[in-house]
C-alpha cells in the first residue's frame, strides 16, 4: 500500500467515518446547485461541460484522482490518484472540507466548505451527474420524457423537406445571418460609461456586498480582495504606481467606478457571468469601495442617484484618447501594413512568460496556481 493511501486510510478517511451516513442521497441536490455557484468559477458540470481552470466534474464519482484526460493536474493530485485516491462520498467530503489538508501540494485555492449541510447538498448535486452515484430509478431523470406536442413537432420536422439555406437567411450576398431584434440588441446593450450612461435603476449596501463577495468572489480574489494565487488583487496598492511592479487595484489604479460596475455586471462571477441582479452589482461595487477605503461606512448604500459622486483616486492621471487629432488620423491616411520599421521586428516578451493568465504557465510548479485541481 502506498504512503498516500496509508495516510488516507489512517487519517483523513477515518476522521470522516461519522459522516459516511450522510451520503449523496442524504443531501438536497436542488440546494446543492446553489452551493455549487462557489465552485462554478473554476469548474463546470452538466451537458457540454468542459475543463476550465479546474477539471469538469461529470462522472466524478468513481473517477481516480488526477486521471481526467486533457487536463493538467498538479503533481500532488496525480500522485494521490496513483496512490489509490478515488472520488466518492467519503473522499469528496474530506477533500471539500479542507483540500490542502487532504492532498498536500494541491493547487486548489478554495479553502473548503465549513457547513456539513453544504457538503451534503453539493455532493448530492454532483451525484446527479454521475451514473456511478445515482440510483437506477433516477438515472436519466434530468431528461424528462418528451411531451406529445414535442413528439409531434419532431415528427413534422422529420417529414418536412429540407429548405435551402439561401431561403432562410437574410444577411448579405452570402445569405448568412439576419438582423438582430430589438430585444436581442437590448440584452447586449448593457455598457455603463463614466458619465453614468447605461446605469440601471437599483442600489446595494456595503453589508449586502460583503455577503455576495464571500459567496461569489472570495474563492479567487480572497476574503479582503487580496487575491488568491495569481488571481487579481482588487484592494490595496495605494502609492505603489511609481514602483517597478505596482499593484494596479481598483483603489490604486482604476480611473472610473463605472468600469467596476460594468465589468462585474457583464463578466462576473467567473464561470457564472450575468447571474447577478443589478442590485447585487451595486452592492458588490459598494463593498469593493469599502475594501479600498474609498468609503468607510458599512451602512453606505450605492445607487444610481449617488454613483457619480464617487471618484476613484487615480482618475486625474488618465488622459482622454486623442488619437483622432493626431496627424495620421486627421489626414485619414492609409495605415502602414508592411515594412513600417527600418529594422526587423523584435519579440521582447511572450504572453506565456509574462504569465498573464492564472494556470497558464507551462511548468509543473506553476500549473494550476490560482485555480483548482
Amino acid at each position: 500500500m502506498s504512503k498516500f493511501l496509508k495516510a488516507l486510510s489512517l487519517g483523513t478517511v477515518l476522521a470522516t467515518l461519522p459522516l459516511l451516513a450522510a451520503t449523496a442521497q442524504a443531501g438536497d441536490a436542488e440546494k446543492g446547485e446553489k452551493v455549487f455557484k462557489k465552485c462554478a468559477a473554476c469548474h463546470a458540470v452538466g451537458e457540454g461541460a468542459k475543463n476550465k481552470v479546474g477539471p469538469e466534474l461529470n462522472e466524478i464519482f468513481g473517477r481516480t484522482a488526477g486521471s481526467l484526460e486533457d487536463y493538467k493536474y498538479s503533481k500532488a493530485m496525480i500522485e494521490a490518484g496513483g496512490g489509490g485516491l478515488v472520488w466518492d462520498e467519503a473522499t469528496l467530503t474530506t477533500y471539500l472540507t479542507k483540500p490542502k489538508d487532504m492532498v498536500k501540494g494541491t493547487k486548489m485555492a478554495f479553502a473548503g466548505l465549513k457547513k456539513q449541510e453544504d457538503l451534503d447538498n453539493v455532493i448530492a448535486y454532483l451525484a446527479t451527474f454521475s451514473s456511478a452515484a445515482a440510483p437506477a430509478d433516477q438515472q436519466g431523470a434530468a431528461e424528462p420524457a418528451a411531451t406529445e406536442t414535442e413528439t409531434a413537432s419532431a415528427d413534422t420536422a422529420a417529414e418536412a423537406p429540407a429548405v435551402p439555406v439561401s431561403e432562410v437567411r437574410e444577411g448579405g450576398i452570402f445569405g448568412l445571418g439576419r438582423v438582430a431584434t430589438e430585444d436581442e440588441v437590448a440584452a447586449w446593450d448593457i455598457d455603463v460609461r463614466p458619465d453614468g450612461s447605461g446605469l440601471p435603476e437599483g442600489s446595494g449596501t456595503v453589508a449586502d456586498g460583503e455577503v455576495l463577495f464571500t459567496d461569489n468572489c472570495a474563492v479567487c480574489h480572497g476574503d479582503f480582495g487580496e487575491g488568491v494565487g495569481r488571481w487579481p488583487v482588487l484592494a490595496g496598492g495605494q502609492d505603489t504606481l511609481t514602483e517597478e511592479r505596482p499593484d494596479k487595484t481598483i483603489g490604486s489604479y482604476w480611473p472610473y467606478l463605472s468600469t467596476v460596475y460594468d465589468y462585474v455586471r457583464r463578466a462576473m462571477p467567473y464561470g457564472n457571468a450575468r447571474s447577478l441582479s443589478d442590485d447585487d452589482v451595486y452592492a458588490l461595487t459598494a463593498y469593493l469601495l469599502y475594501l479600498n477605503d474609498i468609503v468607510e461606512d458599512e451602512d453606505f448604500e450605492l445607487s444610481k442617484d449617488n454613483f457619480l459622486e464617487i471618484r476613484l483616486p487615480n482618475e486625474e492621471n488618465f488622459i482622454a484618447d486623442d488619437r483622432a487629432e493626431e496627424p495620421h488620423y486627421a489626414a485619414k491616411a492609409e495605415p502602414c501594413m508592411s515594412d513600417c520599421k527600418d529594422s526587423a521586428v523584435e519579440i521582447t516578451m511572450r504572453a506565456r512568460i509574462l504569465d498573464v493568465t492564472p494556470g497558464s504557465v507551462d511548468d509543473d510548479e506553476a500549473s494550476g496556481m490560482g485555480g483548482v485541481d
